[in-house]
């Protein structure tokens, strides 16, 4: 990994994520207490705090978080108070199963939403599925949408299928028939490799895999002028930085297609190569965008939090957004079988302008989107 003046963001948000709830929060941004007698809701997030996921969920959470005390600020649901119940995981199957273990003890729980980040959900769909298939799950930082289906499972982003096809067909005018497949590491490449193969040959694409156990850079070194022109990276942040710079070393031009699950604002900190074309699928909305709820965001993020727009952000606040708006139309009181109900229904839900319009796949949306790290270092939509 490469050195850094200052301590490497990674860690600097691994250990504002881990603090207590209470400090992680502005005291100024807390939700209202409750009075005596008041009601509540109670509304759980499991996120995955390790050194593989954190750029993913500590900006995801501050989105959601920003979502969920906006909401209580206006009313909340129905009149009750959302409890936003946090439950931090270290990415392991041990703590994957004790996190669910803990939503049992919480049976006033209606839903758990915006489970992030992409390993933690997928996981988690066929646990919840044994464990507790009355609790729906909600708006998942879930990649593979159709591997990992779920009639308790309702993801509301475009699947991993969707970001490669769009990312693929921007680049089209050159004729790419033939792409490369990068993981950050061995469970990545464990994880995701039969689905990504599967995928490009749906698009009709040859695709070679590339992995390493040791350095990415020397991964990235080692290519040669027949290797693919089009890499899809799928791994972290820093991964995706490391081979970058060994990218950078070759005399052929390449192109880097990150997924969605890489942090653009760390990229531009972290000292990518700036002589690589590095692309991001993402399946929000531009956060400059003049859509209401990008608009919505913008304001409450900058009321509630000394922190940047970003697109993780975005999709954590979409996600719990999306929650709400689907428990309003609940028929009867709040209960987890009444919300399980209305989610089953997966009525389409128009946010501000962002369609949400579920199909029989279990996908929410497909749309997506692209930004690209230029040679300055702006982000380009």
């Amino acid at each position: 990994m490469p050195s850094f003046p200052h301590p490497p963001r990674r860690q600097v948000l691994r250990t504002l994520v881990c603090l207590p709830i209470a400090l992680a929060t502005p005291s100024w941004a807390q939700p209202r207490q409750l009075a005596s007698g008041s009601r509540s809701v109670t509304i759980a997030q499991i996120i995955d705090t390790s050194t593989g996921q954190i750029d993913v969920t500590k900006d995801f959470l501050v989105g959601s978080r920003t979502a969920w005390q906006d909401i209580n600020s206006r009313g909340g649901l129905a009149g009750a108070t959302i409890k936003h119940h946090v439950i931090e995981v270290n990415g392991s199957p041990a703590s994957l199963r004790a996190a669910v273990e803990s939503l049992k003890a919480l049976p006033h729980c209606v839903a758990l939403f915006g489970s992030a980040g992409d390993l933690a959900a997928s996981q988690l769909v066929g646990l919840l599925a044994r464990e507790l298939p009355d609790l729906p799950h909600v708006a998942p930082w879930l990649q593979n949408v159709e591997t990992n289906s779920s009639d308790s499972t309702f993801p509301i982003f475009a699947s991993r299928q969707e970001q490669i096809g769009h990312a693929i067909k921007s680049l089209s005018v050159i004729g790419i028939r033939q792409v490369g497949a990068v993981y950050g590491s061995t469970a990545e490449y464990n994880a995701y490799r039969a689905d990504l193969e599967q995928i490009a040959r749906s698009l009709q694409l040859s695709i070679s895999s590339y992995r390493t156990g040791g350095d990415l850079r020397d991964l990235a070194q080692s290519l040669t002028p027949d290797s693919p022109r089009v890499l899809l990276f799928v791994g972290g942040t820093p991964e995706l930085v490391r081979f970058s710079q060994g990218v950078e070393k070759q005399a052929a031009q390449r192109y880097l297609i990150a997924m969605s699950d890489v942090n653009l604002q760390s990229i531009q900190q972290m000292g990518a190569s700036r002589f690589t074309p590095m692309i991001a699928t993402q399946v929000v909305p531009m956060v400059n965008a003049s859509l209401p709820v990008v608009k919505a965001y913008r304001a409450a993020l900058g009321r509630l939090y000394d922190e940047p727009p970003t697109p993780l952000s975005l999709a954590g606040y979409i996600a719990a957004r999306y929650t709400h708006a689907v428990l309003q139309t609940l028929d009867g009181p709040i209960t987890r079988a009444n919300a399980l109900l209305a989610f089953a229904r997966r009525n389409p839900v128009d946010l501000g302008g962002f369609h949400i319009a579920p199909n029989n796949r279990g996908r929410g949306t497909t749309y997506v989107t692209q930004s690209m790290v230029a040679a300055d270092g702006r982000l380009v939509g």
